[in-house]
């Protein structure tokens, strides 16, 4: 049964030790008991009745007291900060996004850092290696890697940044030459542009770290723009000029290389058509000198039907070996017409004993 229950016409107070009977419990007694026993604590006086002033005030002190202590004794870190926390002034721990406990203050104090990506903006004028003058348009962005180093590890981080950034983009541009720079090869100076500010941040211990840094623009200062804007004209002529004429020798050297081994190989399969050529010659020459050897007459009058066989296969003309004594019949010409009549004298007559010279 709980104490404020009715029953049997009484009352449980948790208040009193007997329990006694009450309509409502005292809180003035109690709150008179509980600022007595923290006077004895403090003044080492009796709680009597003259002291109610003063252990109001002690309560209003132990009020204020334990509202200081449970609402400072816990920070909410958002998830874009970073928390750090100084224990009397110095470096205790960092605080991770979220709910995080502490000592009250001034135990314990947090500070709280944006660790967003940020970015800074700026133009410097400056020489290039070969002594000319550019205007670089440059940003950084950047972020806090380290909380502690931001805070303390040296005096204006954000400054130092700014200086850094454009020592770094100067080292660069100041190393390189103006055709370089205006050529497009930017990507490779924006890299080590960043690489040496990096390494400077670190060494000046600033706790940012650098994501990008881009050249926005580079270009020549408006009193000589022209000029510049001639010569680089120029350069893009040249450089069209240069790929046309890679394109027409990767079109015509292939051609001229296929040509020249088709020439070769032509040349090579001759060469080896007048070798055999020859030697067949030579091997059928051996060969007729052997018949001739043999039979002289007979090679000599063979040789002779053959030669005129060869010479007169392919002429139109008739030639009568029987001294006009027999009936010819003359071949039909292409196309169906006869060939036409020799004139007087055209026929021509052989006698057997012809071609018995001297070979």
């Amino acid at each position: 049964m709980a104490w404020n229950e009715p029953g049997g016409g009484k009352q449980r107070d948790p208040w009193k030790d007997g329990g006694g009977g009450g309509s409502s419990p005292d809180f003035d007694a109690i709150l008179k008991r509980i600022s007595g026993f923290f006077g004895r604590l403090i003044g080492g006086g009796g709680g009597g009745g003259g002291s109610g002033g003063g252990g109001g005030f002690v309560v209003a002190i132990v009020g204020i007291l334990l509202a200081w202590v449970v609402l400072d004794s816990w920070v909410l870190i958002k998830a874009t900060e970073s928390g750090v926390a100084l224990r009397f002034g110095k470096f205790s721990r960092e605080l991770s996004p979220g709910f995080n406990l502490k000592f009250p203050r001034p135990i314990e104090s947090v500070t709280k850092v944006d660790a967003t990506t940020g970015t800074t903006t700026d133009q410097v004028r400056m020489l290039t290696r070969d002594e000319n003058i550019v205007l670089v348009d440059f940003n950084v962005q950047y972020a806090v890697a380290d909380a502690q180093r931001f805070l303390f590890g040296g005096r204006e981080p954000y400054e130092t940044l700014k200086q850094s950034a454009e020592s770094a983009v100067r080292t660069v541009i100041g190393a390189s030459d103006m055709d370089t720079i205006l050529s497009g090869q930017r990507t490779e100076l924006m890299a080590k542009a960043k690489v040496d500010l990096q390494k400077t941040l670190d060494q000046y211990a600033t706790g940012l770290t650098v994501s990008e840094l881009n050249f926005q623009n580079l270009r020549p200062p408006p009193e000589v723009r022209d000029a510049f804007d001639d010569a680089n004209r120029a350069l893009q002529d040249k450089q069209r000029a240069e790929q046309e004429a890679q394109a027409y020798a990767s079109q015509v050297v292939p051609e001229a290389r296929g040509d020249a081994s088709r020439i070769h190989q032509a040349s090579e399969g001759y060469k080896a058509e007048r070798i055999a050529r020859a030697e067949g010659d030579t091997q059928r020459f051996n060969l007729v000198e052997t018949q001739y050897k043999a039979a002289p007459e007979v090679t000599r009058k063979r040789l002779y039907i053959e030669t005129l066989q060869e010479v007169l296969g392919s002429t139109p003309k008739v030639i009568d070996f029987s001294a006009g004594k027999n009936l010819l019949y003359l071949p039909i010409a292409p196309g169906g017409t006869t060939t036409p009549p020799e004139p007087l004298g055209a026929t021509v007559t052989v006698t057997p004993d012809a071609g018995k010279g001297s070979r």
